[in-house]
């Protein structure tokens, strides 16, 4: 599905014209992560990223959501390091292969050609952990969402954590204690939990994810009632009991290509697409707050996603002489040619 050319240059004037949110140089605790981290050694760093996420986007209208996964999914297993690009070689087990990953991660080959045109501008230098951190950033803007400067100085992880990715991603059938528990042990909070859970106003999930809500919520063979039982007759006409597990649907059926506040909107309604979105509004008198809050002030949304990303971004960085600036993401540098 190809997107107009004004459409692309709108895309490209959203980034270059996006408030930038936060501008303090230096986060967490002996991170060293600063956004002008590549103002010497790659001035062209940040412009590249961009037009290179404009153009997939161009492409497929899916792929920032799912660069924007990318970088959650590597930060909460390791910490920000870019091990979930690695493939198996060696003694290395792709966390691509875990069940959070293994059949709806992508994204890969746009992270490669950002690589690949950086190493041509300015080799051994942007590490591909920084590439997800930038690329997070441009497909929230891109979208229509907030902008924020990204720390940059990340290094790139000589492993990957199979086990980590099963065990430290939060699951869509997960109760809501579970994936508060997920996300302290990252050291984010549960105002944290409920922005970041907002990144689900863009992208898609497949049936397998949330079919248990539409036939077999509790194991008593009945649906979740917190599911709006019109939304859901809908659902299962494409999300039957068996079969169609890779179906796609959309995260928010609203706006589903526009990075705004109708996901938590949609909460309020009960329907939230999958388990672990509603329960921010039906299990706990705090998330439920934050979820109004955000579906009456999309600002206030804004602005907590875009420190909230922040935070996550500085989860465990490589920096320093550790890890090391991979010349091709997919795989670690004495494998590398």
């Amino acid at each position: 599905m190809a997107v107009s050319l004004n459409i692309l240059i709108a895309a490209l004037s959203l980034i270059a014209f996006s408030p930038l949110c936060l501008s303090s140089k230096a986060y967490g605790s002996g991170g060293y992560l600063f956004p002008q981290f590549y103002d010497h050694s790659c001035p062209k760093a940040q412009e590249i990223v961009q037009l290179i996420v404009a153009k997939a986007f161009a492409q497929d209208p899916r792929m920032p959501a799912s660069l924007l996964r990318l970088h959650f999914h590597d930060c909460f297993v390791k910490g920000c390091d870019a091990s979930i690009l690695l493939d198996n070689s060696g003694s290395i087990i792709s966390e691509k292969r875990s069940n959070p990953n293994r059949n709806s991660a992508r994204g890969f080959e746009v992270i490669e050609e950002i690589k690949h045109a950086l190493e041509q501008e300015c080799p051994e230098t942007v590490s591909c952990a920084d590439i997800l951190a930038l690329a997070a950033r441009d497909s929230t803007v891109i979208t229509g969402g907030p902008s924020w400067e990204v720390p940059l100085g990340r290094r790139d992880a000589r492993g990957a954590s199979l086990s980590g990715s099963n065990n430290d991603i939060p699951a869509p059938n997960n109760t809501f204690q579970t994936i508060l528990t997920k996300f302290k042990r990252q050291g984010l909070n549960l105002v944290d939990l409920v922005s970041l859970s907002g990144s689900h106003t863009i992208g898609n999930s497949r049936c397998t994810s949330f079919r248990q809500r539409l036939y077999n919520q509790s194991g008593n063979g009945k649906p979740d009632l917190t599911l709006n039982q019109y939304y859901a007759s809908v659902l299962r006409k494409q999300c039957p009991r068996s079969g169609g597990d890779q179906n796609l649907f959309f995260l928010d059926l609203v706006t589903p290509f526009k990075f705004d506040n109708h996901y938590f909107k949609n909460l309020i309604m009960y329907k939230g697409l999958l388990s672990s979105d509603e329960v921010l509004f039906t299990k706990n008198r705090e998330s439920k707050e934050l979820v109004e809050l955000y579906a009456e002030n999309q600002e206030a949304f804004f602005e907590q996603f875009a420190r909230s990303m922040v935070k996550m971004g500085n989860i465990s960085p490589l920096t320093g002489a550790r890890g090391e600036i991979r010349r091709i993401c997919r795989r670690v540098n004495h494998a590398a040619y």
